[in-house]
Parts: structure tokens; C-alpha cells; sequence
């Protein structure tokens, strides 16, 4: 980007950006990515519409290097990660041993998730198991489709099926009188209800959750 470019956002085409817009722009330089963070505001304001401060920041994402470094040597970096639209995008080995972008669920959603699933079976801790499995059954399907479509995101959504299905147990356990339920007995109520698995098409991430 030459000094004496202005920034432009499409202005000349009629681009309009509607309110809460999220946008990821990605610079080959770091002093083009911080001119245009300084000139960005000032951008938007000339059309009524301002930045998060909060929300808005410059976040280092350089590829790491192609070749493969000793684990803890001084020359291997800690490639960066950043959180977007509920998933952290972050650097990951290939199968062929190349750096390459991948994403899995941001962990504040996972954990926002699971807690409203904890409070659902708090309030409706007395219903029939059968409808509880439906509804849980539903709330997986759910988070399936908005996180399952990516590759790498595999291992995230085992391990949601997995906590949600603890917090299950948890509290029919609760209704019980001689102790908890086993996961012997857990496992064969999985089955007769047949509660989703996570899609297969979704390939194990390298990085754990």
C-alpha cells in the first residue's frame, strides 16, 4: 500500500455496511494493517456509523514457518489465534505437515452453550426422560449445524456431546434415591434414545480444545 493512497471501502461502488457488521482484514504488513486501523474510524463516521472500541483491535497472524522446528527451541514461534463469529481461528499442521488456517468453538461460546443447557435441565429437571432426550437431542442437532460445518471442529463437538450428556446424568442422578446413576445404565439410555453424534464428515482438529 503506497503512503499517499487514501483508504477506500468501496464508497465509489454504493457498498453499505449495515449496523453490527463484522468484518477480518488481513495485511501482509503490519504498518498498512495500523494505517488503516488509525483512518478506519474516521472512515465510517463520514457515513453515520462508528467502530467498537472494545471489539475492534490489531491481532498478529503471521504464517508460521513452512519447516517444521524442535519443539521448545528458540526458533519455533507460537503461531497467533483470534476469535470470530464463534469460532477461534487458529494456525494447525496439515497431514502433510504445512501450516494451514483452521477453526474450532471459541470457548466462550462452548461454555455459554453448556450453560444454558444446565439451567434448562435445572428448571425442567422433573420432566419425562424421554422428553428430556428429546430436547437435548434437539439442542445438540443445533449446535451440530452452526459449528459442525468446518473441518477440525471434531474433537470440540465430541467433547460438547460428552459435558452435556454429564450434566444429564448429573441430574437424573438427583432423582434418584439409592445414588447416582451409572454410566453403565447412562450408556444403554444413549442408545435406546439415540442421541445424535457429532456429523463424521468433520475431520479430528490437531490442536485440543
Amino acid at each position: 500500500m503506497k503512503r499517499e493512497l487514501p483508504v477506500r471501502i468501496r464508497e465509489g461502488l454504493g457498498v453499505k455496511f449495515p449496523r453490527a457488521t463484522r468484518l477480518v482484514i488481513g495485511f501482509a504488513c503490519e504498518e498498512d494493517a495500523r494505517r488503516v486501523l488509525d483512518v478506519l474510524p474516521k472512515r465510517f463516521g463520514r457515513y453515520g456509523l462508528t467502530i467498537h472500541p472494545d471489539k475492534t483491535r490489531l491481532v498478529p497472524f503471521g504464517r508460521p514457518s513452512r519447516y517444521p522446528r524442535r519443539p521448545g527451541s528458540a526458533a519455533e514461534t507460537q503461531p497467533g489465534s483470534f476469535d470470530f463469529l464463534g469460532f477461534t481461528h487458529y494456525w494447525s499442521r496439515s497431514k502433510k505437515g504445512n501450516w494451514v488456517v483452521k477453526q474450532k468453538t471459541a470457548g466462550s461460546r462452548f461454555h455459554r452453550a453448556l450453560k444454558k443447557i444446565a439451567e434448562w435441565f435445572r428448571l425442567n429437571r422433573h420432566e419425562p426422560v424421554k422428553e428430556q432426550g428429546q430436547t437435548l437431542a434437539q439442542k445438540l442437532r443445533g449446535h451440530y449445524l452452526y459449528y459442525g460445518g468446518v473441518v477440525g471442529n471434531l474433537r470440540c463437538l465430541q467433547r460438547f456431546r460428552y459435558e452435556a450428556v454429564r450434566l444429564w446424568r448429573k441430574w437424573l442422578s438427583r432423582r434418584k434415591r439409592r445414588g447416582q446413576l451409572s454410566w453403565e445404565r447412562m450408556n444403554r439410555l444413549l442408545k435406546a434414545l439415540q442421541l445424535p453424534q457429532p456429523p463424521w464428515r468433520v475431520s479430528p482438529c490437531a490442536a485440543s480444545p
